[in-house]
């Protein structure tokens, strides 16, 4: 069903720094590239969270009936340390340390990034291209970038002419920076660079001898550039113009940048409609680093095998965590809020098992279900809005614990269109997981062991023992259970 038709998606772009109406290239097809991992280290959360934002992106455009080529890459050679032109290939200096070839590494740390993925529900790419695989695709554009004259080679490197490119194009209007405050703002180091400035990056790199990754070229035995790879991959899946490219607020200068400024060398043309940067994660509220020890992996998190966090977290309640987050915000990864995410997760899950058990037995609905359901479209419409999303299903929530407690109704008509659109946005858009359906053997567990503290309870209230009952439902509840005394006898949730 091709619900775009009726829905107005707005985004907000980089590239102009406001919200647009979203009109793809071809309608109902959407061409959406994100730069992947470099497979050099077991994926951080913080990586993650860019990764999430844009498969709850890829989720929407496919729930709203668009058919879209989702392509994410794997960087497996060519990104230097410190994302620079000179210094070791992070894949070639973990090889070197661990003495095992580079593509072990390569193959450990992608499959470590699917398996994370996997925990957290993520949707695969429609097309996944590695960096290697398209060695071939770098030289031709190398090659063209030349041949244009915005490309100089010096001792087997290739370098792109940043100062030329910019005379008759814009070099830094993605990031907002003018090329002569970067002139100005460089200190010229000489005799340590081939480049003639600079700001000059490179396309091609000889290899020194001591260098494991290398490839032949016509200029040298060496190895792409990190930002070229990215323009090969993407318009040879997505064509020299496509809708939307994404990444890490953190790609967006240098890695962006020279993007736009390989694709314009070739095509002549932007290559990219919308850009999108999903904001970092902090924790603790300092900026996650191996080196200062702030950091915390997701399997961390899940096994509860670190020292920033009282007991483990579900993907599915880390999952949440981040969506209650604006994916273009800083978000603050803390004990305390995903504990607070964890009790938020259990309600909406909670209130999803109570709506199967409702008794529709009225013609009348005490809340507006079409607005409430056009509301979750305007939330994520509003350039993918997921706390207000989230906002709108615990109105949701509330109805529901309201019709439990014969405090409200709902018709037949109307519990059919709650229930369905709970399940796209909870299930289909978010990428939210039940855990209580996931592990019914642990769920069942509970109930049973939660039913028989429940009938000691009776028993004790049967028996005038008032400190036993007592005792029996303020402990639970120090554990986030709930009992609640009805008619029809006690029933618990779980906080």
């Amino acid at each position: 069903m091709q619900l775009y038709k009726n829905q107005e998606l707005k985004i907000y772009n980089s590239l102009t720094s406001k919200k647009e109406v979203f009109k793809p290239i071809n309608e109902g097809y959407i061409g959406m590239y994100v730069c992947g991992p470099t497979v050099y280290s077991n994926v951080h959360l913080g990586n993650v969270r860019t990764f999430m934002s844009f498969d709850m992106v890829f989720r929407y455009f496919k729930h709203l009936g668009y058919k879209v080529r989702y392509v994410r890459n794997i960087t497996d050679a060519g990104h230097l340390e410190n994302d620079a032109d000179e210094g070791e290939d992070r894949i070639a200096k973990k090889a070197r340390i661990e003495q095992i070839e580079p593509m072990e590494v390569v193959q450990m740390y992608t499959v470590d990034f699917h398996n994370t993925l996997n925990k957290f529900n993520f949707l695969p790419p429609s097309i996944e291209p590695t960096a290697t695989g398209h060695i071939i695709e770098q030289i031709e554009i190398i090659k063209e970038i030349l041949d244009k004259g915005l490309a100089y080679e010096v001792n087997g490197s290739v370098y792109f002419d940043v100062h030329k490119f910019n005379k008759t194009h814009n070099y830094g209007k993605l990031s907002g920076r003018n090329l002569e405050d970067l002139i100005h703002n460089t200190r010229t180091l000489d005799g340590q660079s081939d480049k003639k400035n600079p700001q000059d990056f490179a396309l091609w790199k000889k290899a020194e001898p001591q260098h494991i990754m290398r490839w032949p070229s016509p200029w040298s035995d060496g190895f792409p550039g990190w930002h070229l790879e990215c323009t090969a991959m993407s318009t040879k899946y997505l064509g020299e113009q496509f809708d939307i490219h994404g990444g890490g607020m953190d790609l967006k200068f240098p890695h962006h940048e020279c993007e736009i400024a390989q694709a314009e060398a070739c095509n002549n043309q932007s290559p990219v409609n919308v850009w999108m940067h999903a904001n970092m994660l902090t924790l603790n509220s300092q900026k996650m680093a191996k080196s200062t020890g702030n950091n915390i992996l997701p399997n961390e998190i899940f096994t509860g095998k670190n020292d920033k966090l009282s007991k483990p977290f579900s993907p599915s309640v880390t999952r949440f965590f981040m969506m209650q987050a604006h994916y273009r915000s800083i978000l603050d990864f803390s004990s305390v809020a995903i504990e607070a995410s964890e009790r938020g997760f259990n309600k909406l899950m909670d209130a999803i098992n109570t709506l199967s058990k409702l008794e529709v037995s009225k013609n009348t609905t005490n809340f507006n279900i079409s607005s409430w359901k056009q509301s979750c479209y305007d939330a994520m419409n509003d350039d993918f809005n997921t706390p207000i999303l989230i906002a709108e299903l615990f109105s949701a929530v509330k109805f529901i614990n309201q019709v439990k407690d014969e405090k409200a109704t709902i018709s037949q008509e109307d519990f059919d269109i709650l229930t369905s659109t709970l399940n796209v946005f909870v299930f289909d858009v978010l990428g939210l997981q039940n855990v209580s359906d996931n592990d019914a053997s642990g769920s069942n567990k509970l109930s049973d062991t939660v039913e028989l503290l429940i009938n000691m309870r009776a028993e004790a209230r049967a028996n005038k023992d008032f400190a036993l009952s007592d005792k029996i439902r303020d402990e639970l509840a120090d554990i986030g259970i709930q009992l609640k005394d009805g008619k029809d006898g006690t029933t618990f949730t779980t906080n």
